[in-house]
């Protein structure tokens, strides 16, 4: 893909002291190119939060060096932090942080009053779907259009970097398809480069580039030379092909076999699928530990 435009480079964090000391990160190492869609995939704990939050520079790192297009944001004081964030990050969090008592078209024209030459909120609003909605209030909106204005905030500032904090966290599966399939569409049209964190694996088959994220350290990184649109990832049919290659691990024999079984057998599974003992079929994914991307790869 592109040149590197984000560089890890041996990043550790360190929370507290003494006995009490969480290590988060320990020698995370990696590079994302310019344009690129990254998905970084872990189970929760596994330090994906903090990594975000240093990149988006919201937190800083105990040792090592972090750089975006060539810039070493890790050696920027507050003040230089602060205007990093305003003029070079885009955020979507899992849970919107809409301002409740402002429009949707208000809470995006807060990006004017931060950036100067910020796009108009009527324009990005209706890039993303909500140009009939635009009067309305948060509490108006379903959870994906409320969503899809936090990415529209976002994208007004012309962010060179867009960060997503499990931005499909709290929307069901069919909505949370919609709103990945306008991040990956934003970034083709604009040239943005998108991290998105995640603990569904299966959401690897769209990015450009995916990291592995285990025990606070990069546990793989690699180029996935077969990008999936969104709207062609299939649950139902990833599992398929998951089968096809007769491949159980130790994990999914202690927690999800019969889940596995039933997958085989074509019973349902809460919305999209059904068996006894499970709640929904996202609540299964967290069990996963193989790479989607790469298993279809070797097919």
């Amino acid at each position: 893909m592109g040149e590197a435009f984000i560089r890890f480079e041996n990043v550790e964090k360190i929370y507290g002291s003494g006995e009490g000391a969480v290590r988060a990160l320990h020698d995370a190492s990696f590079t994302i190119g310019k344009g690129e869609i990254c998905v970084i995939v872990g189970p929760s704990g596994a330090g994906k939060t903090t990594l975000l939050n240093i990149l988006g520079g919201m937190d800083t790192l105990t040792s090592g060096r972090v750089f975006l297009n060539d810039r070493e944001v890790s050696a920027f004081d507050r003040r230089q932090l602060a205007d990093y964030r305003r003029r070079d990050i885009g955020f979507v969090f899992q849970f919107y942080n809409l301002i409740p008592n402002l429009t949707a078209l208000e809470n995006v024209e807060l990006a004017s009053q931060i950036v100067r030459d910020s796009l108009p909120a009527p324009q990005v609003l209706t890039d993303v779907g909500l140009g009939e909605r635009m009067r309305n209030f948060p509490a108006q909106l379903s959870g994906g259009e409320q969503q899809r204005v936090a990415i529209a905030r976002a994208l007004a500032k012309k962010p060179s970097l867009l960060l997503c904090d499990e931005p499909t966290g709290a929307l069901d599966y069919a909505t949370g398809k919609q709103i990945l399939a306008l991040l990956q569409d934003q970034s083709r049209k604009n040239g943005m480069t998108v991290v998105i964190i995640t603990h569904n694996s299966a959401l690897t088959a769209m990015a450009d580039r995916v990291i592995g994220i285990r025990n606070g350290t990069v546990a793989y990184a690699h180029l996935n030379e077969h990008v999936t649109p969104v709207e062609e990832i299939d649950h139902p049919r990833l599992w398929r092909d998951f089968a096809a290659k007769d491949v159980v691990k130790a994990e999914l024999q202690i927690t999800g076999l019969g889940l596995y079984r039933a997958f085989l057998n074509g019973q349902r599974v809460g919305a999209d699928y059904l068996t006894p003992g499970c709640n929904d079929y996202d609540a299964y994914l967290r069990y996963q530990t193989y790479d989607v991307t790469a298993l279809l790869q070797e097919q």
